[in-house]
């Protein structure tokens, strides 16, 4: 019996080692998901007759500091900006030390936005403000609204609104020059704003996608809205800011050579291009001729002439709508540009695109005789074609059947450059797909205030490809769409030129409106889309 008992014995001993050995994942306690708490502050918060250079705010864990230059927001700005610490390591408190002469009975807001976030997890303690005056009371009023984009379905992130005290010595170029009497920011994922700790008076309300921090303006760079009057406040509105970018006059920049008798003009702004002329001031000869052609996709310009100049340097003088300018150039020996043709598409042309031929140096005159375009059954199609100067291409017209393969020919002579250069023979296949490849859409537009309207289908991204116009019809219909998703957007066109029109800030002139249908839509091979868009 007890060899018995023993033997059990040593059965238990044995499984017990067996499952003290087999190996596991030790499990850790919770994450830990409680952002950090506010302790104590000294001076402290909501302090009133504040006179200190220095703020101290304690938390009860280690803390970071993150994104503090887009966070970190100081209502009235200071300037020259406090020191903030700590920034990049860990610390259980902040410290602000201030270097500017701070304002007479002034309640000052510091607000951390998200910043302060914990140093394990990194759990933000949202929306923790450090508030002071240097008078004998904290001002409690405030303003709250949103803000959209004009011309994007959502406003982009850390937006800076601003209030402007209007009292004697205010005016709107203010806003490009000074910093705001208060300030707030939308952080990166609200639309939304609350401008607190206000004192009563009247204000010019705006918002301004603040690039470089420096609390102003900066126009053609940075993004503005406004509301067209001032606001009295305390209020009980609530304002919607709705940014645009102002384009600002055209302005060329100096001249670059890099061609034997072509110059590269940059510029800023906007104007119609074709209107702008060049005027050489430099001695040249008497046959002196130019062509101006746009680079795609860039604010630049290829400023092309002929004859070859034989002096060192080019003065130009440079008159347009808005103004006159001059611009200097040296000119040295440099290779000479050689007409070079290319084509678009290439493979797959669709129904609502055209045929083009482009070249790299400007095109001069075409001969549609030495140009052919042939089906699969060899049948001549008629075409027109159209030469586009800016643009530098020529286009071809002519109407397309579903499935079909065409021939396009140029010979020698159809294209002839600026330099009176002439192209060799092109031959280009392009086919065409099916009509069931494509689907349709038909928009019932709802609840129109006005015509003319500019009704746009855009990528995801804002991107336009496909556009109509309509001076009275509230039925719009887009046929052999490219499957995807797209938004819509409606633009009512104020000023009837066929163009979505942004504003003026300081002319108090507001971008055209556009309205975005909620969603996107989901266009489908062989679909119709038919979607009733009501315009609120």
């Amino acid at each position: 019996m007890k060899k018995y008992f023993s033997l059990i014995f040593l059965l238990l001993i044995s499984l017990f080692l067996v499952q003290c050995a087999k190996k596991g994942t030790p499990t850790g306690g919770k994450v830990d998901s409680i952002p950090p708490k506010f302790v104590r502050a000294a001076p402290e918060n909501f302090s009133t007759n504040f006179d200190s250079k220095e703020i101290k705010i304690v938390f009860d864990e280690f803390i970071k500091l993150e994104k503090a230059q887009e966070q970190i927001i100081i209502s009235p700005p200071m300037s020259p900006k406090p020191d903030i610490t700590p920034l990049g390591f860990a610390s259980k408190d902040v410290r602000i030390k201030i270097n500017d002469t701070l304002q007479e009975n002034t309640t000052y807001v510091i607000n951390f936005g998200t910043s302060v976030t914990d140093n394990n997890e990194g759990n933000p303690l949202p929306f923790f403000k450090y508030v002071f005056s240097t008078g004998n009371y904290i001002d409690s009023l405030s303003v709250q609204g949103r803000i959209e984009d004009a011309l994007l379905k959502e406003a982009p992130s850390f937006i800076s609104v601003m209030l402007y005290e209007v009292d004697e010595s205010f005016t709107d170029s203010l806003v490009l020059n000074e910093p705001p009497r208060y300030i707030t920011n939308t952080l990166d994922s609200l639309k939304t704003f609350e401008i607190t700790n206000l004192k009563e008076g009247t204000y010019q309300l705006v918002a301004v996608q603040d690039l470089n921090n420096d609390y102003k303006y900066n126009p053609g760079r940075e993004k503005i809205a406004f509301i067209e009057n001032p606001i009295k406040i305390p209020t009980d509105s609530s304002y919607t800011l709705t940014l645009f970018k102002e384009i600002q006059d055209f302005k060329a920049e100096r001249p670059k050579q890099t061609g034997l008798q072509k110059l590269l003009i940059g510029y800023k702004g906007k104007s119609e291009l074709d209107s702008i002329r060049f005027k050489p001031i430099s001695a040249v000869s008497d046959d002196f001729e130019y062509r101006i052609t746009k680079i795609t996709d860039k604010d630049s310009l290829n400023f092309w002439y002929k004859p070859k100049i034989e002096i060192d340097s080019l003065l130009l003088a440079i008159s347009g709508p808005k103004g006159k300018d001059t611009l200097l150039t040296r000119i040295t020996d440099m290779p000479k540009d050689t007409l070079i043709v290319s084509s678009e598409p290439s493979g797959n042309l669709d129904f609502g695109k055209d045929f083009l031929f482009r070249t790299n140096t400007p095109i001069s005159e075409k001969n549609d005789g030495l140009i052919s375009i042939v089906g699969q059954d060899s049948i001549p199609v008629p075409f027109i074609s159209e030469i586009n100067t800016l643009e530098n291409s020529l286009r071809l017209k002519f109407d397309k059947n579903e499935n079909e393969t065409y021939q396009i020919t140029a010979l020698p002579g159809a294209i002839t450059d600026f330099f009176d250069s002439v192209n060799d023979t092109i031959k280009k296949s392009i086919r065409t797909k099916a009509f069931s490849d494509y689907g349709n859409v038909r928009l019932n537009l709802q609840n129109v205030r006005e015509f003319p309207l500019i009704v746009q289908l855009t990528d995801e991204k804002g991107v336009l490809k496909y556009e109509r116009y309509s001076i009275s019809e509230s039925t719009i219909s887009f046929d052999l769409i490219i499957p995807g998703k797209y938004l819509i957007r409606v633009i009512y066109d104020r000023n009837e030129n066929k163009i979505w029109d942004t504003g003026n800030y300081l002319k108090k002139i507001k971008a055209e409106e556009i309205i975005y249908f909620p969603d996107l839509i989901d266009v489908r091979p062989n679909w119709d889309v038919n979607q009733t868009f009501i315009l609120n």
